[in-house]
């Protein structure tokens, strides 16, 4: 039996080459090639080191990346990139979270994983545990205190924050606690909020806050018929329109706001969740040196100091204002005096999924 070698040889480097096997009567090697260019593409060992990283992802020549943020505030950080590392071009999407996630499972099932570098965030990390490849990163330059679960990269935050419009609310009529936010003045849709509860994550994760208090807050809060969106990131138009005077969103829209003259700022209303989202080379990416090597990349300090402009870059996991250096997310949750609590480990992530669903019903905004 004669087997296509450039096909194994194309495949166990990442490569795109499909070729099939010389003779029919080869199924079962054909089986463990078709596995090898696709879910199991990236199963094969890494090289060693950096360099050898570095020459295998040049020999893949591409990386799709796909992760829920528009183009043009990841672009500063792609071109520096492809200018380091030229020959490697990066092909960008923005895909929310759980579509990213069904599309990858159906990929891995038919092993033809499209994509090399994924995000996971809040209810998506659990699932992502079994859809990304072991990765020694250590050895690609990741500080060890960045690594979460052994596969996943801590990348970025975007912490939850309640904002205000300044032109409708007095500085003194500023919420400054949780309770604050359920007067009365704020019923009558003067308040918005995300349907899907994620907004009420750190009364999940802090001890003295718990889950009981927490559906207890939201039914009194249901009660002002807030102004509900589908998601964080379109509770921040009715802000800054007007629409309502406060909103909870996430930080980096209201900062890039903010910086273009919208009339926002941020309430002290305080804790809040970090909100780590990492980054994580999928089991059957076609260009895993590739996808190992933008990893790392982007969790450099190079890195982190470009995607700090478009407000998408790490801040300390729990509340450490000690040094804010010039990250305006960090420096305005500090000037702010907000507190915020980490996501600390894998069954934080999991207690969500029971959490939400019951602050849903509470908010009354589940639809099930």
């Amino acid at each position: 039996m004669k087997v296509d070698r450039n096909h194994v040889r194309a495949c166990g480097t990442g490569g795109s080459a499909r070729r099939r096997l010389a003779m029919p009567a080869g199924i079962a090697l054909m089986a463990a090639s078709t596995a090898a260019c696709g879910a199991g593409a990236g199963t094969a060992d890494l090289p060693a080191t950096m360099s050898g990283i570095i020459k295998q992802a040049k020999s893949e020549g591409e990386v799709d990346w796909s992760a829920p943020k528009p183009q043009s505030q990841m672009q500063p950080a792609i071109d520096l990139f492809e200018k380091k590392y030229p020959g490697i071009k990066v092909k960008y999407t923005n895909t929310k979270p759980p579509d990213q996630v069904s599309r990858l499972k159906m990929e891995q099932a038919a092993r033809k994983v499209s994509i090399d570098v994924a995000n996971a965030g809040g209810l998506t990390v659990p699932p992502a545990v079994k859809l990304a490849r072991n990765v020694d990163w250590p050895k690609y330059g990741v500080d060890k205190k960045y690594i979460f679960e052994k596969s996943f990269v801590y990348i970025w935050a975007v912490p939850k924050v309640w904002v205000y419009n300044t032109d409708k609310v007095k500085p003194a009529d500023v919420p400054r606690s949780w309770d604050d936010l359920l007067d009365s003045k704020w019923s009558g849709g003067q308040i918005s909020a995300e349907s899907r509860a994620s907004f009420l994550a750190v009364w999940d994760l802090d001890p003295s806050m718990g889950d009981e208090k927490a559906l207890a807050w939201a039914k009194k809060f249901a009660t002002q018929k807030p102004h509900y969106s589908p998601n964080l990131t379109q509770t921040e138009a009715p802000i800054e329109s007007g629409q309502v005077s406060i909103g909870t969103t996430l930080i980096n829209l209201a900062l890039d706001a903010k910086a273009k003259g919208a009339p926002v700022d941020i309430a002290p209303v305080s804790p809040t969740t970090a909100n780590e989202a990492y980054l994580y080379v999928p089991k059957g990416a076609p260009h895993p040196a590739a996808a190992a090597l933008l990893t790392s990349f982007l969790s450099s300090d190079d890195a982190q100091s470009v995607l700090a402009k478009t407000y998408n870059s790490r801040i300390p996991a729990a509340t450490d204002c000690s040094n804010p250096g010039d990250n305006a997310v960090l420096q305005s949750m500090c000037k702010t005096n907000l507190k915020w609590f980490p996501t600390a480990n894998l069954d934080d992530y999991k207690s969500f999924s029971t959490f939400f669903p019951e602050a849903e019903k509470a908010l009354g905004t589940d639809v099930g």
